[in-house]
């Protein structure tokens, strides 16, 4: 039964793409009970050595430990948005992690202009990012899914959170149904 299953809403896209403005207002205009992971809330569990591991390694732990904590939620009847640069050469891992544990897998990607993502980043409260270039590989790879991707310049995050419910009644944003998989 479809209308069963819960779901993972993963709303990515590059650094400065209006994720977290964008998740804000998602999670108001969804039905039913909510829960909200901000992927950059886990780099703060990296209390010591962030260093050690690298930086990619602990990005991919950050995006596991995301999936992870998302499931108990799922399973007793929350949506959640996950909201992070999850890349989509790491959506393979994460529908490994959900394979059959009847949970829906949404996949949105937000991706404005790199110019306008420069720029947001650099004029963030907090966390500002003033060379850009180093992102540049991250925000590339988001140039390859463009059936998930919203590419919104001009609307405030309130309509491109009313065009993501639309999508996901829609379906357009599904990559998983594990219902259907046997």
């Amino acid at each position: 039964m479809e209308e069963d299953l819960k779901s993972i809403i993963i709303l990515s896209g590059p650094v400065g793409a209006g994720k977290t403005t964008v998740g804000k207002e998602l999670v108001k205009l969804l039905d039913g009970p909510v829960v909200y992971i901000e992927g950059d809330t886990f780099w703060s569990f990296i209390a010591k050595d962030i260093d050690r591991f690298g930086k990619m390694e602990n990005f991919k732990m950050v995006m596991r430990s995301m999936t992870v904590a998302a499931m108990p939620y799922c399973r007793i009847g929350y949506q959640v948005v996950l909201d992070f640069s999850i890349p989509p050469w790491y959506m393979e891992v994460i529908l490994e992690i959900l394979k059959r544990r009847n949970i829906r897998v949404d996949y949105v990607v937000l991706n404005p202009g790199e110019a306008i993502c420069a720029q947001r980043a650099a004029e963030r409260s907090e966390g500002k990012i003033t060379d850009y270039s180093i992102y540049k590989k991250l925000y590339d790879c988001f140039n390859e899914v463009q059936k998930y991707t919203i590419h919104d310049e001009e609307n405030d995050a309130k309509v491109i959170a009313s065009h993501i419910v639309e999508g996901l009644n829609e379906g357009m944003f599904r990559i998983l149904s594990w219902e259907r998989e046997d």
